[in-house]
């Protein structure tokens, strides 16, 4: 069966050819080897990055082993969009003057033995900023550095706004990170580390953003990496809010900021968790809170400092931080009583999520015509892989008259899980699977296309688990085309040649992990496909299913997503379901069909009835492209400057 959005998917980029990654990849060796390092590092990088991230991410990590950056698209992109100027500063001076009030930030900067010179670009960086009401408090841990000690208490007393405090005992980051804290007197709390740089104007946004949302409680923002030289790359423009996410990875980091009140409360930094002790905070904080006080600032206000050492040029430099994160998410889950746990995977974190012992129904709807040697792999695939144990399987037959597919029929119809419906009617996928749910024995639905075929034996299970949470709407796995390439991970709205819908890393190889890991790690999407969807028949219902009416074919999907998440529930992808999909093999495209007519309403429809969401989609970015899957920049960004 047609599968609804498939029709732009046709015209986004395809990936370089093998021919054209060879050559990238040569002359990425020469330029890494000219750069001095032996061949015996440079094999290390490689064949790591290879199991890892695939060819694509070897170029960007080979580029890090040599120190260099090819980085020249980013520092165009600051230069056009990001880069301080007199006019700008003026106006946001002229902005400040105009504030109601103007809150107290309290930036917390732990210390402890820093790199004098990257520690003093810190403080100048604090200093540099266009908002002014601010308190720099500093808890040196136990360093006894002459040159730091004379340094800090220079500082304090030539600005009151400086407080510092010298720990007799090294406590570690969370000890110290407290005794700042104590320090702090200001409305909010921004976190600093001794090496990294604020952007000149992060404390104006902060502070607007504060008083845009008063009801704010945490707020954070994009941020990018700085290295030794102080050349900025690896920007991170991240999602609103987005939960799945956040216990995939430490999403909210920098620039973070928290509401006072909502620290001292929790009781600040826990002892213990160094590594994660931000991530720990953030996720104790987030129990006490909706997410509607949840702010996102989608502009890179925090610089992080990357070093041989440091997590943010390679995560493997502090195992122990990771781990401290899955102890964090962990103790968070066994907090708030959810039946789930956390593993490190490396880049990242698995959650899973526990089933209930009596197994709910899932009712597998699978809408057909013809072509049963593609229905036949998929339930065979079912079948012989599927570990999940309660399933039926409704088979729609719309208007078979093939002789092999009415033999097929009459073969499988005596199975048990399965039930043959038939409805000839003119092909409408919404109206075929919103009769088959009213039919449906489970309080479980799948949605599932005839040309589709399972890989992961648990992919059932792992969308069953997500899916019956209360807070969770549509579930959709990561489809593959047959080369192994991205079909869907994820739905990303406005994108696409109709600006309605695109999918997620569309094309690109499934080993490699995409943006900051988002092709491989479970996040939320405000869609995912309908080709395998799994949600409760109730919340179907509830929104009264596909509109059959206006969505007969193409975006129905889409539209039954955003009827969801309109209601409060989040929409999940996630990595650990995938099958292979044989995209539209028995219906064909639009675009090669009489039916241009038909799918321009559809298009039409969806822009009238979601037109804000399409302009902004806010589990994506404002910064990245819409008219590309890959998540490269958007030129010009769609936020003010």
């Amino acid at each position: 069966m047609q599968e609804p959005a498939s029709d732009i998917e046709g015209h986004l980029p395809r990936p370089p050819s093998l021919m054209q990654r060879c050559r990238r990849l040569f002359f990425a060796l020469l330029q890494v080897k000219a750069s001095g390092h032996s061949y015996r590092v440079i094999l290390a990088s490689f064949f790591k990055t290879l199991r890892t991230d695939g060819l694509v991410g070897v170029f960007s990590r080979l580029s890090t082993v040599a120190g260099y950056q090819p980085n020249t698209e980013y520092q165009n992109w600051i230069q056009l969009y990001d880069a301080p100027n007199a006019a700008r500063t003026a106006a946001l001076h002229k902005e400040i003057d105009s504030f109601d009030r103007q809150p107290l930030i309290s930036i917390i900067l732990p210390s402890y033995k820093p790199q004098m010179t990257w520690f003093k670009q810190a403080i100048e960086s604090v200093y540099e900023q266009t908002y002014q009401n601010w308190e720099l408090c500093i808890a040196d841990d136990a360093s006894n550095l002459p040159e730091l000690n004379q340094y800090l208490k220079v500082l304090q007393s030539e600005d009151t706004r400086v407080k510092v405090v010298f720990r007799k005992d090294n406590g570690h980051i969370s000890a110290a990170s407290n005794s700042a804290l104590a320090l702090a007197t200001g409305e909010w709390v921004a976190l600093l580390d001794h090496d990294d740089l604020l952007h000149e104007y992060a404390l104006f946004y902060l502070a607007k953003e504060i008083l845009t949302h008063s009801d704010a409680v945490l707020i954070y923002s994009d941020e990018d990496k700085v290295d030794e030289h102080s050349v900025r790359h690896d920007p991170y423009f991240k999602p609103d809010w987005n939960l799945e996410l956040f216990y995939s990875q430490n999403m909210f980091s920098h620039l973070g900021a928290y509401k006072k009140q909502l620290l001292d409360d929790i009781g600040g930094f826990r002892v213990g968790l160094e590594g994660a002790q931000d991530y720990d905070l953030a996720l104790r904080c987030i129990e006490r809170v909706n997410a509607d006080k949840i702010r996102h600032i989608p502009r890179v206000l925090y610089h992080w400092r990357v070093h041989d050492k440091s997590t943010s040029k390679d995560p493997d430099a502090k195992p122990y931080a990771m781990l401290a994160g899955e102890r964090a998410l962990n103790e968070h889950f066994r907090r708030t009583g959810q039946a789930a746990s956390a593993e490190l995977i490396g880049f990242g974190y698995r959650v899973r999520y526990d089933l209930p012992v009596e197994l709910p129904m899932v009712t597998v709807i699978i809408p057909t015509k013809n072509n049963h040697e593609l229905l036949q792999c998929c339930l065979n695939s079912i079948f012989s892989l599927t570990t999940y144990s309660n399933y039926e399987i409704i088979i729609i037959d719309n208007g078979s008259d093939s002789l092999g597919s009415l033999n097929y029929f009459d073969e499988i119809m005596s199975m048990d899980r399965v039930r043959i419906l038939t409805d000839s009617q003119p092909f409408n996928y919404s109206a075929l699977n919103n009769g088959a749910v009213e039919v449906a024995r489970g309080t479980v639905i799948c949605l599932l296309n005839n040309d589709t075929e399972i890989i992961t034996a648990g992919w059932l299970s792992e969308m069953v688990g997500i899916a019956i949470r209360p807070d969770v709407g549509a579930v959709g796995a990561k489809l593959l085309y047959s080369d192994g390439s991205i079909q869907h991970a994820g739905i990303i709205c406005g994108m696409g040649i109709d600006k309605v819908a695109g999918h997620a890393h569309y094309r690109t190889h499934s080993t490699h992990n995409g943006y900051f890991g988002r092709s491989n790690l479970t996040s939320s999407f405000s869609a995912v496909t309908g080709a395998c969807m799994v949600l409760r028949k109730s919340l179907y219902k509830k929104v009264l299913g596909m509109n059959e009416v206006n969505l007969s074919v193409a975006y129905n999907d889409v539209d039954l997503c955003l009827k969801i998440a309109s209601l409060g529930y989040r929409n999940i992808y996630t990595p650990y379901a995938k099958l292979y999909h044989h995209e539209s093999a028995s219906r064909g495209r639009d675009s090669v069909t009489s039916d241009q007519q038909r799918f321009s309403s559809e298009v039409e429809y969806m822009r009238a009835q979601w037109s804000e969401i399409l302009q902004e989609d806010a589990m994506y970015s404002p910064n990245l492209s819409l008219d590309h899957s890959d998540f490269r920049y958007a030129y010009p960004p769609r936020v003010a400057l």
